[in-house]
């Protein structure tokens, strides 16, 4: 079994695991008790609290644990914009960032604040001047991530943080992605991040609030942290944390140079190997081991089943999968296609044997689901010279299939009129007409679902 999915996760690093277990016969008392026992606690948390603030660039005193990397960014973000809520109530985020990024920004929405959500390019990397743009005299607080962590683009935090400084707005960064690969460029003023992400227990976040930045925590006041995590501190598991991100930092150098090369290895393959298949991402400015691709006329959910029978465990940000019926919003910013999505992120460790297995396996995985989806016969009609494709209650990829199958019957120049009432459809038919070179019109209202409009360029 070869694990390609350490975006989502990665495997508990073998240090993070000695020190689990060396730490749980001395961490398990109250750190904020002056007896014999408090008091090693105590120092096993002083201990790791300096790892990491080393690892990521800050004072100790600027860094506390949180109970996850969701829980640090729910509690950056109201933290930031309530500690600067007389200057406003305007947030800044990125179309990209991460659901716990979003939802933050959602909430606040509902609270009466206002959000800007700045739009990506093609790689699903933000402008800076696109940044500069979205600031206003009331604008609280910015966020943007460090990196993707659907397709691995590498985001320009150092410019934007200096825009974001001059204008005297605090910026969060979303670091859970890069982290194990080294601190954050740029003079950023909030950051967060998540120990699973490298390797370190699940349970463990981190949230940075630099010296200066007004902060202001929400929800009941509490003693521990600085206020600004509640709860009682899993010791044994922050210290694990601290000790594997010690650990990856210290095999990162070598580490990038090997997983660039594989990750290399399966973009430049995979169009090779398998017809219909869009790569996407930033090809050069991206993190080490990921690489994400998408195939047309797949079933996204069927196809990750299929490898995951052959023995490899990815990830998918398609339509198609189970969790949701609608296309990542990642992949729906950058304007690329969704159906039949895979992304491969492989975890420190990974062995170029695996990924040679991976490309042997995928070719006959994605053959096997779109023969298994089959061809549908395309319900089709002329109405005043345009082919009219009726789609309606049927799912990706088959809207695309149908389009495809039909394309070829209208002559240069004619249209054809898909009429689909799957969300997925707005995003994957102008995605299939830029791969195949066809031009996309544009969307009209119909009756039910939309209308989608392709006329046919050779």
């Amino acid at each position: 079994m070869a694990y390609f999915d350490a975006a989502s996760a990665a495997p508990l690093h073998p240090v993070a695991r000695q020190a689990l277990a060396a730490s749980l016969d001395e961490g398990w008392a109250d750190p904020a008790r002056l007896y014999r026992e408090g008091r090693k606690a105590r120092m096993l948390l002083d201990a790791a609290r300096e790892a990491a603030a080393e690892a990521v660039g800050c004072r100790p005193d600027e860094l506390v644990f949180t109970s996850s990397g969701t829980r640090a960014v729910h509690a950056g973000v109201s933290g930031a914009l309530a500690g600067r809520r007389r200057v406003g109530r305007h947030l800044i985020v990125s179309a990209v960032e991460h659901s716990s990024v979003l939802h933050s920004a959602e909430s606040h929405e509902a609270d009466g604040g206002t959000v800007t959500r700045v739009a990506v390019d093609r790689t699903g990397a933000v402008s800076p001047a696109a940044y500069a743009g979205a600031l206003r005299a009331d604008t609280a607080l910015a966020c943007l991530q460090s990196a993707n962590h659907e397709v691995g683009t590498v985001q320009p935090v150092a410019e934007v943080a200096e825009i974001c400084r001059a204008a005297g707005v605090p910026l969060l960064v979303d670091a859970a992605q890069s982290l194990a690969w080294g601190p954050v460029a740029g003079d950023w003023s909030v950051l967060t991040a998540s120990a699973h992400k490298w390797g370190g227990p699940s349970g463990v976040g981190l949230l940075v609030v630099r010296k200066g930045v007004r902060f202001a925590p929400q929800g009941p006041a509490d003693e521990r942290e600085s206020g600004r995590a509640p709860g009682f501190e899993n010791i044994p598991a922050i210290v694990a944390a601290a000790a594997s991100l010690r650990a990856v930092r210290a095999e990162a150098d070598a580490e990038a140079v090997r997983l660039r090369e594989l990750t290399h290895r399966i973009r430049a393959r995979v169009p090779e190997l398998v017809p219909d298949v869009e790569v996407v991402g930033d090809p050069e400015r991206r993190l080490p081991g990921i690489v994400t691709f998408s195939c047309l006329y797949v079933d996204g959910e069927a196809l990750l089943h299929e490898l995951d029978r052959e023995g490899f465990s990815v990830s998918s940000g398609s339509s198609c999968t189970s969790s949701t019926l609608t296309p990542s919003h990642v992949l729906k910013a950058m304007g690329v296609l969704s159906e039949g999505n895979v992304r491969v992120s492989l975890p420190f460790g990974a062995v170029s044997e695996d990924v040679d297995g991976f490309l042997e396996v995928l070719p006959r995985a994605v053959a096997g689901v779109r023969e298994k989806l089959g061809a549908p016969v395309a319900e089709t009609a002329v109405r005043d010279d345009v082919l009219v494709v009726d789609s309606l209650g049927k799912r990706c990829p088959i809207p695309v299939i149908e389009l495809a199958k039909v394309i070829g019957e209208v002559p240069v120049g004619g249209l054809v009129r898909v009429l689909s009432d799957d969300e997925a459809a707005r995003l994957d038919i102008p995605a299939w007409c830029e791969m195949r070179g066809q031009e996309y019109v544009g969307e009209e209202p119909a009756e039910r679902g939309a209308a989608y409009l392709v006329r046919r360029s050779g």
